[in-house]
């Protein structure tokens, strides 16, 4: 797609969703005429070529998240794409580089995109854009939840409860990795088959009324020690009652309040963690980048591309992440 440049003042212009409001998907306002942002000392200018959909897009565009962005905003923290223009003090980037990140100044639904240098990655040759655009906060995320907040050790069992999205297939793959014993659930046969394809060991489907029992048989007496939970709301107290002695709960996500019975944390001595990628520090997230480049390398981390929109349709996106059932890989924005 062309740059347009204003008349009047040589600015160059792009696509982008603009939110004016917080509310419901229809607050996304697709416009043609944003300013293509100019990158200043650490900062990187990128062309976007994908962009991933993450629920967190849509809890900060609701306006019920912890974070609230000044408005109007653009959406959007991964990004894939290719290095437009660098700032000043930038070194380790050039114009051509292909690049993912980990979050964006500007948004990332947009044609082009700001980031900090710091937040930005090398992106290798063997991903593809799509795949590029999948790994920011879904794998970024699970390695936090399991090597920093449950610091899961080899030889230990994991359950991934909704195995078969961005972050769940991002666990799988790194527990398996790591050495783990990996269960999963999936809602659907497709989301089933994607899990066991990335890692997990045995799948469940957590539509099945007794999947619950099916776990347990599975994992015996001892019980499982660690669980990385995306809907906690929904499935805690299960969570509680599958743990092991010692073992620990890793909540990622969860959508409204569950009633629990702390006592059965007592006996087990058990864990309710949770995580967010942005408690990381900058030497976290180097960290966790160093050890998911060895996977890219190696070729254990690949990420599995779900349903594709163009920025045209991101409302339908954003309605779809929230109330489609059984998601099968991550939800991406194409902006080629």
């Amino acid at each position: 797609m062309r740059s347009v440049v204003t008349m009047a003042t040589g600015q160059k212009l792009m696509r982008a969703i603009r939110v004016f409001e917080f509310g419901g998907p229809e607050v996304l306002k697709l416009q043609s005429n944003v300013a293509i942002p100019i990158p200043k000392d650490h900062q990187v200018l990128i062309k976007v070529q994908a962009c991933g959909v993450n629920p967190v897009d849509t809890y900060i565009r609701s306006g019920t998240y912890s974070r609230k962005p000044l408005l109007p905003y653009t959406p959007g923290l991964d990004v894939a794409g290719i290095i437009e223009a660098v700032g000043e003090s930038v070194s380790a980037f050039k114009k051509g580089d292909r690049v993912f990140t980990t979050s964006t100044i500007s948004g990332g639904y947009a044609e082009y995109a700001l980031a900090a240098d710091h937040t930005v990655y090398t992106l290798p040759e063997k991903l593809d854009f799509k795949q590029g655009a999948a790994i920011g906060i879904p794998y970024f995320t699970a390695y936090r939840a399991l090597l920093h907040s449950a610091r899961v050790k080899a030889g230990e069992s994991v359950l991934v409860h909704g195995a078969s999205g961005g972050v769940g297939i991002a666990a799988c793959q790194i527990a398996r990795a790591y050495g783990l014993k990996v269960l999963g659930t999936a809602g659907t046969e497709e989301g089933q088959k994607i899990v066991l394809q990335n890692g997990a060991h045995e799948v469940f489907n957590h539509k099945e009324a007794n999947y619950i029992d099916k776990i347990k048989k599975s994992v015996g007496e001892k019980g499982v020690d660690v669980i990385i939970e995306m809907l906690a709301n929904v499935n805690l107290s299960n969570d509680l009652n599958l743990l092991s002695h010692g073992g620990r709960v890793i909540v990622v996500g969860s959508r409204g309040p569950i009633e629990i019975n702390p006592r059965d944390t007592m006996a087990k001595e058990s864990s309710i963690i949770g995580v967010a990628l942005y408690s990381s520090t900058k030497e976290e997230f180097q960290q966790f980048a160093a050890a998911l480049q060895a996977g890219m390398e190696i070729g254990w981390l690949r990420p599995v591309i779900g349903p594709q929109y163009p920025l045209e349709k991101v409302a339908q996106a954003h309605e779809d992440i929230i109330h489609s059932s059984g998601a099968t890989g991550k939800m991406i924005l194409l902006l080629k």
